[in-house]
């Protein structure tokens, strides 16, 4: 029987593991840690995004890089075959706003606990704590389909005991993940691989990660949750992304699902200059609906101070914040404020400036933008271009996407399309 390495016990591996397990391959999962899934864990607070409900074309939309290299992968396993593969493993699930779709429980150890479940029910050797040291090859061919080269095995060391031992296969599966949330373990050991067997590695950048901005009140609107906001970031005077939705302040400068989506279009021009965000925290008013509303509220407090008169308006945390945007002194009654005076408040509502200067790090990024080159793996197998018997799938490649379950549906299909094509190979 034809044995499988596949290295890594997140989403991607353990996926692959069990499909090329339902095959009727010798598979065993090795991972370093001492349980599967440990990012997994933490995904979603806690509460595991597992894969998004959305059609087809969401899906592809989705897609932030290389969105061509994973049709083949998402034909073969698409995001209703996933809920359909839930349903199999008896995991009750709910869809949320966005098509997002989690346990019905909300705990990510119940869909952890289904994978590692079925994955013993089909034989899968499941080796914790354990570490690859290398992967090796026959070969000394280096052009990029001659194939002259090929996996001979890999080497590995237990971690409780320090024991090296030399595992002999043909097929060998990274599913090792980027290097975001290194705690959890990933920490690149895919790339220096792919690298040592003649991989490229494109540039690596943190991805669905908040943003630092440089206005220095930032940290006074630190905790302030916005709901049905419209965002609009700039490069000198050109719009170069729009969303709408849900944000955070942090007191570092914002967060939460479209700025994490944002930073993974806007990310590598953060590398070089900073960028202009402005937030409607209107936008279901025009500039007119917006100062006629104003002026309702303006009558009914009439004698108030101008700080006192925006309560209805906005979150109390953002009102001193704005007021000093206006220029407007905060004592002067609503009832002395003049026309262009409340023009100036308008505009602040409709476009209240940040400027936005850094990504955060990858201790903080929920993924890692950036990876094995998809122009050196085969999108219908992930099997390398370069080695025979060397597969790549999961966040280990140069594919990413927007939040929302998204990136999950693409570790679940590349792994299914990997372990399901072995046997032709």
């Amino acid at each position: 029987m034809e044995k499988v390495i596949v290295i890594g016990g997140g989403a991607a591996g353990m996926m692959t593991a069990i499909t090329a397990a339902r095959h009727g391959l010798d598979v065993t999962l090795v991972e370093k840690n001492e349980k599967l899934g440990k990012k997994l864990f933490i995904t979603g607070k806690g509460r595991c995004n597992v894969t998004n409900a959305g059609d087809e074309e969401d899906i592809r939309n989705s897609i932030c890089s290389n969105e061509k290299f994973m049709y083949s992968s998402l034909a073969t396993f698409s995001n209703y075959d996933m809920l359909g593969f839930l349903d199999e493993l008896g995991l009750r699930i709910k869809v949320e706003r966005g098509n997002r779709v989690f346990p019905e429980s909300d705990h990510s150890s119940d869909v952890i606990r289904v994978l590692e479940h079925e994955l013993k029910n089909l034989g899968v050797n499941i080796m914790l704590n354990t570490q690859v040291l290398e992967i090796l090859c026959d070969g000394m061919g280096d052009k990029q389909e001659d194939y002259s080269r090929r996996i001979s095995g890999v080497k590995i060391k237990h971690i409780n005991n320090d024991k090296i031992e030399l595992i002999h296969t043909s097929r060998v599966v990274v599913a090792t993940g980027g290097i975001s949330y290194p705690q959890t373990g990933s920490t690149g050991d895919g790339f220096k691989w792919a690298k040592e067997l003649g991989h490229t590695v494109t540039t690596l950048l943190p991805g669905l990660v908040p943003i630092q901005v440089k206005e220095d009140f930032i940290p006074r609107l630190m905790g302030l949750s916005l709901k049905n906001v419209e965002i609009s970031i700039f490069d000198n005077n050109k719009k170069i992304h729009s969303d709408f939705g849900e944000m955070l302040f942090t007191h570092f400068g914002v967060s939460g699902p479209i700025i994490l989506s944002a930073s993974s279009k806007v990310g590598e021009r953060l590398k070089d200059k900073e960028l202009d965000l402005y937030i409607d925290l209107k936008p279901a008013l025009t500039k007119e609906q917006l100062d006629e509303r104003i002026l309702r509220d303006f009558d009914e407090l009439k004698n108030k101070a101008f700080k006192n008169s925006l309560d209805k308006l906005l979150p109390k945390k953002i009102i001193p914040i704005v007021i000093e945007m206006t220029g407007i002194n905060p004592n002067t009654k609503v009832n002395e404020i003049r026309k262009e005076q409340r023009a100036m408040l308008v505009d602040c509502l409709k476009n209240f400036h940040l400027t936005l200067t850094n990504l955060r790090g990858f201790n903080e990024a929920i993924i890692t933008r950036g990876g094995i080159n998809c122009k050196e793996v085969n999108p219908k197998t992930l099997e390398s271009k370069k080695v025979l018997g060397l597969y790549f799938a999961g966040e280990v490649m140069d594919v990413d996407a927007l939040t929302g379950g998204f990136n999950l549906q693409m570790a679940w299909s590349m792994g299914y399309a990997c372990g399901s094509h072995m046997l032709s190979e």
